[in-house]
């Protein structure tokens, strides 16, 4: 089989990735030429992998060794992909992800930076982290999203009139990875609190009532999860503390959609396969958290998402160039 073969079978490795786990962002993704569309799978394929190494189950130091070892791997990708007109190996040994991801750095200039920052803030999950502002955690949802909001940037083609605003458009593209990093904080609130989790500001849990007012930013994360846990559970019979949960949610969805507004200004720079893709996949985003400011409460007993049928209108619209 030639080299150029085995870079087809890698890409469709990653593109199988993609279509089974990235259940909001594909509908977006397939909107792009093939080209663009395989080599953002091949990112996305990256991506997934190093977000399951820090939500699997292994002790967090074997997670920190297997975080170092795909920072190694993507440092390694320095002469990376197939010559156009000849079958040079590409490099990535026999892992396809890392073949895929290979040949699309060759052949689209992805930020050197952007896929070891999303290592990076993997690695702020592994070692406990919270956070006692916003501020604090504005970083955080940079590192894990924003930066793949300025990877796919490398895979989008840009107006012929926006050609000069590159630095505007990795500003946007990083301001809008952190509204979909919001949406996602405020979907899994029970979920995260149950794996020892919390990522709302500590100064927010105590002002709307979550946590006691004592509890400080350094108050150890598994404590502060059970705090938030024990809160939700005691909504479904206190109707103050429901009313505080929901308002909390509420201040933190309008927080997201500020964002989300100065995000979305990127699909201002881009041609309109480009803006479409991003249109659907923020859309999609953005309904859900329409749907939970809406219904909070809904929120806080359950992971709330889009039937499918609700995403592909939305991927529609996006296609009309209309958001959400």
């Amino acid at each position: 089989m030639s080299a150029l073969a085995d870079v087809a079978d890698a890409y469709a490795h990653c593109e199988a990735i993609t279509r089974s786990q990235a259940a909001n962002f594909y509908y977006g993704i397939r909107l792009l030429p093939r080209d663009r569309r395989r080599a953002m799978c091949a990112a996305y394929a990256f991506a997934r992998r190093v977000d399951d190494i820090g939500d699997g189950t292994l002790e967090p130091q074997e997670k920190l060794c297997r975080l170092d070892a795909q920072e190694r791997a993507l440092a390694a990708l320095s002469s990376v992909g197939v010559d156009a007109g000849s079958e040079r190996p590409a490099d990535g040994g026999e892992d396809p992800v890392m073949v895929a991801l290979a040949d699309a750095q060759r052949r689209f200039p992805m930020p050197a930076d952007a896929l070891a920052e999303l290592i990076e803030g993997v690695r702020m999950d592994v070692l406990g982290m919270s956070y006692e502002s916003f501020e604090d955690l504005v970083p955080y949802c940079r590192r894990v999203a924003g930066a793949i909001g300025r990877v796919c940037l490398a895979f989008f083609n840009m107006r012929e009139s926006a050609t000069t605003d590159l630095a505007h458009a990795e500003q946007l593209a990083d301001d809008l990875g952190v509204a979909l990093q919001l949406t996602n904080i405020l979907r899994d609130v029970r979920e995260d609190a149950q794996n020892g989790r919390v990522y709302l500001p500590t100064e927010d849990l105590r002002r709307f009532g979550v946590i006691a007012q004592g509890s400080q930013g350094g108050e150890p994360l598994a404590t502060m999860a059970s705090e938030t846990l024990d809160a939700l559970t005691r909504s479904s019979t206190d109707a103050q503390q429901l009313d505080q949960l929901c308002t909390l949610v509420r201040f933190e969805a309008d927080r997201a959609a500020q964002w989300f507004d100065l995000g979305l200004e990127l699909t201002d720079l881009l041609d309109r396969r480009s803006a479409a893709c991003v249109l659907a996949m923020a859309g999609i985003y953005r309904r859900l958290l329409e749907r939970i400011q809406a219904h909070p409460e809904q929120s806080l007993t359950q992971r709330m998402s889009l039937p499918a049928h609700e995403k592909a209108w939305v991927a529609a619209r996006g296609m009309l160039g209309v958001g959400g």
